[in-house]
């Protein structure tokens, strides 16, 4: 009687799981992804602010635009000679996938160094500023300016900056 009990409930539990199942549907959804151009930015042009001249008592600034002109600020210490030397904005291509935007992410400062001697690049600036957007064709020029702030009687030498001026790119 016990064995009939159990095969009866057994009978049963399977009875009642297998019409349930009557009522499932399934469907199926395709999947896909698109694999775009990685972003990448190749420096074309180093940054160079040019000849500059100090003054013996007086600090000052010079700032470079992103479209390669200087102009002077600060207390008057530094002043912009006719023999300009080199002056360039740092330019770079940026390629990527064409029509994509991309944001723009420049230093807060950097240190030009000369036999012992230090000066400061800050106020970094770029065209486009921000954010950029890569022609049709995937590329687009960047360039990057900065304000240089110059100590009065700042000792004469070539300063560089040896770390370099580091630009970041990312999808937007």
């Amino acid at each position: 009687m016990k064995n009939l009990i159990k095969t009866i409930v057994t009978t049963a539990a399977v009875l009642g799981c297998t019409s349930s199942s009557f009522a499932q549907a399934t469907a199926t959804a395709s999947s896909s992804a698109t694999i775009i151009t990685p972003i990448s930015i190749a420096k074309t042009v180093d940054m160079n602010f040019g000849n500059l001249a100090v003054s013996g008592t007086l600090s000052g600034t010079t700032t470079l635009a992103p479209a390669g002109t200087r102009t002077t600020g600060g207390a008057g210490g530094v002043t912009l000679p006719a023999t300009t030397g080199t002056v360039s904005a740092a330019s770079f291509t940026v390629t990527g996938q064409g029509g994509y935007s991309y944001i723009i992410t420049l230093p807060t400062s950097c240190t030009l160094t000369s036999a012992g001697h230090t000066m400061i690049m800050g106020s970094f600036t770029s065209s486009p500023s921000v954010t950029g957007l890569l022609a049709p064709g995937g590329t687009q020029t960047l360039t990057v300016g900065a304000t240089l702030t110059v100590s009065a009687a700042q000792a004469a030498g070539t300063y560089t900056n040896a770390a370099g001026v580091p630009v970041t790119v990312n999808y937007n």
